[in-house]
């Protein structure tokens, strides 16, 4: 698999018991530059480091897209996210571990909890290193809404 993959599976949460096995949090501030069906282009802020990136589903079939990212300089993304497309979303991103299954690599849930405009929205998401990878679902983990546009950040 090409190391600008990303296949990931998105989640709605029912509850905020996530926050006791968080591991870390931080502030994230993105907005879009682009955002059409087959590609986006984000700036994210995340504390005080900026981030580029692109992403395409053109490229790759099922849940697998094209991802490319890299780190930019605070400043130069500070300046990017005010000629954002309107609707910059801020919102708190947890860390937790997943539980290893026997034989797959240890992975981490991101769970977002949106404010502003999308306060009360929480996801989570977890990145797998293939579309049928076995993981663990928490107990606050809801229904699953991979593939569902409504709950991409580039339409909230």
């Amino acid at each position: 698999m090409s190391p600008n993959t990303e296949i990931e599976r998105k989640f709605l949460v029912h509850s905020d018991l996530f926050k006791q096995q968080a591991i870390r949090s931080y502030a994230i501030k993105q907005g879009y530059l682009c955002k059409d069906p087959e590609k986006t282009i984000r700036v994210r802020i995340r504390d005080e480091r900026a981030f580029l990136t692109i992403k395409s589903c053109a490229l790759r079939e099922g849940l697998a897209k094209f991802e490319w990212e890299r780190e930019i300089d605070i400043n130069d993304g500070l300046e990017l996210l005010q000629i954002c497309l309107p609707g910059v979303i801020e919102k708190t991103r947890y860390i937790i571990p997943s539980a290893k299954d026997e034989g797959a690599r240890e992975r981490v849930w991101e769970v977002d909890v949106f404010h502003g405009r999308l306060e009360g929205r929480i996801l989570a998401e977890i990145e797998l290193g293939d579309e049928n990878e076995p993981f663990e679902r928490p107990e606050w983990l809801g229904e699953e809404v991979t593939g569902q546009p409504q709950y991409y950040n580039a339409n909230m």
